[in-house]
C-alpha cells in the first residue's frame, strides 16, 4: 500500500495571509511542480541573446498566440523585449548541453553554436525540432517572473526526433513505445481544439 500524501507546507507556515489562503512553501511548491513534465526551449533574439525556458505553451490559435515566462531578474529578458521579437527553439533530447548552456548567467552562450537567422534575425539553433518566431504582443507582471505572450509570425519546419523534457529536476525524454500514436494524433487533430488547449 502506498505511503498517505504528505503535507509540504512545513513548520511555521500555518497562519494564513489577509485572504485566507495558507502560505506555500517555495521547496514544497518546487518539488510539486517538478512532477509536471514540460518541454525545453531556448529562447532567442537578434544579437545573439537567449536563455533555456521551460516556462513556453501554446495560448491562442486565433489569433495564433504563445506564452512564456521570464525570471524578472533575467539579463537576457530585457534585450528580447527591447528586440521586440523572438525565437522559441524546442530542443531534442540530444541538447542537454545546449539546454544547460542556455539555462547559465554570464559567458558568451553563442559561442561554437551553430545556427541561422529566422525571417526577423532571430537565431535558429541548428539541430531543434522545431522553431516558433513571434512578436511580443503583452507583458504582465507575475510575481518573480513576467508572463509575456508573443503573436506567432513564423513557423519552422518540423523534424524527427524526440523532445527535450525537464522532469523532478532532471532532464528525460520520451520513451517512443511500441504503442499505437492515434490517440495523440486524434487530440491534435480533434476540431473543438478549445476543450483541451
Amino acid at each position: 500500500m502506498p505511503d498517505p500524501p504528505t503535507d509540504l507546507n512545513g513548520p511555521n507556515l500555518d497562519r494564513p495571509d489577509l485572504h485566507g489562503h495558507r502560505p506555500i512553501a517555495p521547496d514544497a511548491f518546487r518539488q510539486v511542480l517538478g512532477h509536471f513534465c514540460t518541454g525545453v526551449t531556448v529562447i532567442t533574439a537578434e544579437g545573439t541573446s537567449g536563455f533555456a525556458c521551460q516556462a513556453f505553451a501554446a495560448l491562442s490559435l486565433t489569433p495564433p498566440l504563445v506564452l512564456f515566462c521570464p525570471s524578472r531578474t533575467s539579463a537576457t529578458w530585457p534585450v528580447i523585449e527591447r528586440a521586440g521579437h523572438f525565437c522559441a527553439n524546442v530542443l531534442t533530447d540530444g541538447q542537454q548541453e545546449l539546454a544547460r548552456r542556455f539555462g547559465t548567467s554570464g559567458g558568451d552562450k553563442f559561442a561554437g553554436v551553430p545556427w541561422f537567422p529566422s525571417p526577423r534575425g532571430a537565431p535558429v539553433l541548428d539541430g531543434a525540432l522545431t522553431w516558433v518566431e513571434c512578436a511580443v504582443e503583452a507583458v504582465h507582471e507575475a510575481g518573480d517572473h513576467y508572463l509575456v505572450t508573443g503573436r506567432v509570425t513564423g513557423l519552422g519546419a518540423t523534424r524527427a526526433g524526440r523532445p527535450l523534457l525537464f522532469y523532478r529536476g532532471r532532464y528525460a525524454a520520451t520513451d517512443p513505445g511500441t504503442g499505437p500514436t492515434e490517440v495523440v494524433d486524434t487530440l491534435l487533430a480533434w476540431p473543438r481544439h478549445a476543450d483541451w488547449m
